[in-house]
């Protein structure tokens, strides 16, 4: 049981004292009766409670879905550009939401925006090893050499890199598959080789890969479908 401001303010529509408002003005109840006061405890999960005569859709956390475009930052705020929090429905903007990850501002693609932070640990985790697969092209062709020195582990400056995938998909594109995430680690992989990446956008993560028909900038919850998909890490 929780209190009924807590519960109603959680969902991200409404602060604390516009609930406590909406309480003096007798639009909140729990299984029909009108609630007094922000003190009323309930259980989100069972009771019926609505607000100004509206079903709460109770949500314990929210998970998006994000077709990143360029130019956008991997961050909740930032003083100089644009965040992926911006590309958001208004529906979740005010709720604790984070993004689960990062990708490279001139990076496109998949991403996750959450506020639940057991599964964001779970994708980050060094130790869990998810699978985060790209598309690449770089301003010269890929090589079997390339290919097989991915996955062998390219060595950089703060280490060897874990073997990875590189699957030759066009003269200057390949799919690569990674299963750790160091700073920038595709650009600096295929710079041992000579190649600058041109353009490098997230296909999937663990088994969880971008619909075709998610829109570049578009934002939306995932299915529960897809979020099973996310959570068999």
């Amino acid at each position: 049981m929780e209190r009924i401001d807590k519960i109603i303010a959680s969902q991200g529509q409404y602060s604390r004292s516009d609930v406590k408002k909406l309480i003096s003005k007798k639009q909140v109840s729990v299984n029909g009766e009108v609630v007094k006061s922000a003190n009323v405890k309930a259980d989100p999960l069972t009771d019926r409670i609505t607000v100004k005569g509206v079903a709460l859709d109770f949500k314990r956390n929210v998970y998006l879905m994000l077709n990143k475009p360029k130019g956008y930052v991997s961050a909740t705020e930032d003083r100089d550009h644009q965040t992926v929090l911006e590309l958001v429905p208004e529906a979740f903007a005010g709720r604790d939401i984070f993004p689960a990850g990062r990708l490279d501002r001139d990076t496109t693609g998949l991403m996750i925006i959450t506020d639940d932070g057991a599964l964001a640990h779970n994708i980050l985790a060094p130790k869990k090893h998810v699978q985060k697969i790209y598309h690449v092209e770089l301003d010269i062709p890929v090589t079997k050499e390339m290919a097989r020195g991915f996955a062998e582990g390219v060595e950089l400056n703060d280490g060897v890199c874990k073997e990875a995938g590189l699957e030759i998909v066009g003269e200057y594109a390949a799919r690569v598959t990674l299963k750790e995430g160091r700073y920038h680690q595709i650009k600096r992989m295929f710079g041992c080789y000579g190649a600058k990446v041109v353009e490098l956008h997230r296909l999937a993560m663990g088994n969880l890969h971008l619909p075709d028909d998610l829109a570049v900038g578009e934002c939306r919850e995932l299915t529960d479908e897809e979020l099973k998909l996310l959570q068999q890490l």
